[in-house]
């Protein structure tokens, strides 16, 4: 199901076709460095992966990380989406591209897209992103996307601390 078109990319959700590009996209160094391993070694894995964290999410929330696919090559190079987590009231936007695709406006024009869809399609009335701090790239998303800084906080309870940022309905 797509979610949302924009000039260069498809957003839809996934499905167990993805499974490879997830096991692809989920160990590359950013992803490693950033945000975790996933211990995503196999297919099967992945799928797992899918199930859990998006169909899941999908039927729970609505909502849930979605597959970019470019247009121009017709392949998946990103996950983007929206997350709710227990340990914050309100959803946040989470994004990840494919390490050759960064640096190409793919994440800001995607997610520049789903915030106005979180806002009239989702009805929300905040949104929250993070990222480490060391993070730059996604602090500059962050910022770009009009979010602001809020604190710092272990958003996951495991000690390390994240930049939290937010954005209310315009």
């Amino acid at each position: 199901m797509t979610i949302l078109e924009t000039q260069r990319t498809v957003l839809r959700q996934a499905t167990h076709q993805d499974a490879p590009f997830i096991m692809e996209l989920v160990n590359g160094p950013g992803w490693l460095r950033f945000i975790g391993d996933r211990n995503i070694h196999d297919l099967d894995a992945a799928r797992a992966y899918i199930d859990a964290r998006m169909i899941s999410s999908y039927a729970q929330h609505g909502f849930g990380q979605s597959i970019v696919w470019e247009k121009e090559t017709n392949r998946p190079i990103g996950l983007i989406g929206f997350i709710k987590r227990d340990t914050l009231d309100a959803p946040d936007i989470g994004y990840a591209m494919r390490e050759g695709e960064q640096g190409k406006g793919y994440a800001f024009e995607v997610c520049d897209g789903l915030l106005q869809h979180g806002w009239t399609q989702l009805g929300f009335d905040k949104l929250y992103g993070y990222c480490l701090p060391e993070n730059v790239a996604s602090t500059n998303l962050l910022k770009k996307l009009g979010l602001t800084y809020l604190r710092d906080q272990d958003l996951h309870q495991s000690g390390e601390m994240c930049s939290l940022y937010v954005m209310h309905r315009p």
